[in-house]
């Protein structure tokens, strides 16, 4: 049998699986090359350890690899049921967690490779990560787009270390007692932005739909729902969802440098963030907490008709 030793996690209701042993060998290469071999040569392993019956759609993978810069703790390659992530917020805040966990880090300052660049961030020793994003911005603003069975609706196109439209004109409660509504209306916003040929910049795929509304709670600013790539949607209030509004409160003169915004997931977890900039680049800061939920080894049986997950 083949053994994997993963740490499971959940940042604000969003679950992490960290493969800490087992994973496959990638070389020493750049991360972005590394994430194609994974891609290209070991996607069964992808599936292995996310999909069913050992996963679930919602559960985001995390890789954990040697970095090629050495000022870094670790590099990582994030992955969900469909396939690979550029960069994850709240994946991110997992992996410093789990570190943590396995004694690999002690509270303060470490930087963390990602396949889109250098992310540092603080760890508290316990459970809280402050993470500093990659560099974000708005692309596009009130772009207007035909969703079936919804009209004309419009939103920005923002770049958080994923591609997001961001929809506050949807009209739907963000509860989760409209969840179905939610996921059609996003599903139907994504579908519509593919057969418009509507893009980010340099024909990046926008991959996340991010619906806007009012908080629920007075001590916070905003909420959101987030469809992410595999049509499950986000439990947490989505670190790179959430760099995303940063950024386009920022453009819309709306968030000044240095200020909080706290912003809800549809469940009611939050993060907090805020942005600095810098030679005229904005960076969004995210800060949020997660929380180990095992500790445990996955076995692989070379029998199993379903050990490589079912798909």
């Amino acid at each position: 049998m083949k053994k994997i030793r993963v740490i499971d996690s959940h940042t604000g209701g969003e679950p992490t699986r960290v493969i800490v042993e087992g994973g496959p060998d990638l070389g020493v290469g750049p991360l972005s090359e590394r994430k194609t071999i994974f891609r290209d040569r070991f996607d069964d392993f992808r599936k292995t350890v996310i999909l069913e019956p050992r996963g679930h759609d919602v559960l985001v993978g995390a890789l954990l690899v040697p970095p090629t810069d050495p000022r870094c703790v670790a590099g990582v390659i994030f992955f969900n049921n469909v396939g690979y992530l550029n960069m994850c917020g709240h994946g991110t805040i997992g992996v410093g967690v789990t570190l943590g966990h396995l004694g690999k880090i002690t509270p303060g300052r470490h930087l963390l490779e990602t396949t889109v660049g250098i992310v540092p961030f603080e760890y508290d020793g316990k459970n809280r990560v402050t993470l500093d994003n990659v560099p974000s911005y708005r692309y596009s603003t009130q772009v207007r787009i035909p969703v079936e069975g919804y009209g004309m609706l419009s939103g920005d196109i923002a770049w958080g270390g994923n591609w997001f439209f961001l929809c506050e004109d949807h009209g739907i409660p963000l509860s989760l007692k409209h969840l179905n509504r939610l996921l059609d209306c996003s599903n139907k916003i994504r579908q519509s932005l593919e057969a418009n040929r509507i893009t980010g910049e340099a024909g990046g795929e926008i991959d996340h739909i991010e619906l806007i509304g009012p908080a629920a709670e007075t001590t916070n600013q905003g909420r959101n729902f987030v469809l992410c790539p595999g049509a499950a949607y986000d439990r947490s209030p989505c670190g790179t969802g959430t760099s995303a509004k940063l950024a386009c409160l920022h453009a819309a003169g709306k968030l000044q440098p240095g200020q909080i915004w706290r912003q809800e997931s549809i469940i009611g977890s939050v993060f907090e963030g805020w942005v600095q900039v810098r030679d005229g680049v904005l960076y969004p800061t995210i800060r949020g907490e997660a929380y180990i939920t095992g500790d445990n080894t996955l076995l692989v049986d070379p029998a199993d008709p379903f050990r490589n997950g079912i798909s």
